[in-house]
């Protein structure tokens, strides 16, 4: 071999990069679905679950109180409207703590002065 031959191919191996990879990226899809989604989509996903069992377990604990006569409720603390009011309250909100804050509020009004 001729010392042009041997010159013409270290030069052209110089030329080509040694990081460049041996086999070609695949082209992309036209869709592309990431391995994840991402951390807020799951986390509203999971929050509005949690809000959807939370209604489904007032309404398996209180909507059944309803059948009781007005004088049991009031024994066991209860008001047949506030129930009733917590059961139409959105998804959003938390029927069982909203229910104990407007018992909290009825109990925490002063009696009247009879004179």
């Amino acid at each position: 071999m001729s010392n042009l031959k041997q010159l013409h191919s270290v030069q052209s191996e110089v030329k080509t990069p040694l990081h460049e990879p041996s086999t070609p990226r695949p082209p992309m899809p036209d869709f592309y679905m990431p391995g994840m989604p991402p951390m807020v989509l799951i986390n509203a996903l999971e929050n509005w679950v949690r809000a959807v069992l939370c209604r489904r377990r007032f309404r398996q604990r209180f909507l059944h109180l309803l059948a009781y006569d007005d004088s049991i409720l009031d024994d066991m603390g209860h008001n047949r409207e506030d129930i009733e009011w917590a059961s139409r309250l959105p998804l959003r909100k938390n029927a069982f703590k909203a229910l104990q804050r407007r018992r909290a509020q009825r109990n925490s009004t002063p009696p009247r002065c009879v004179r």
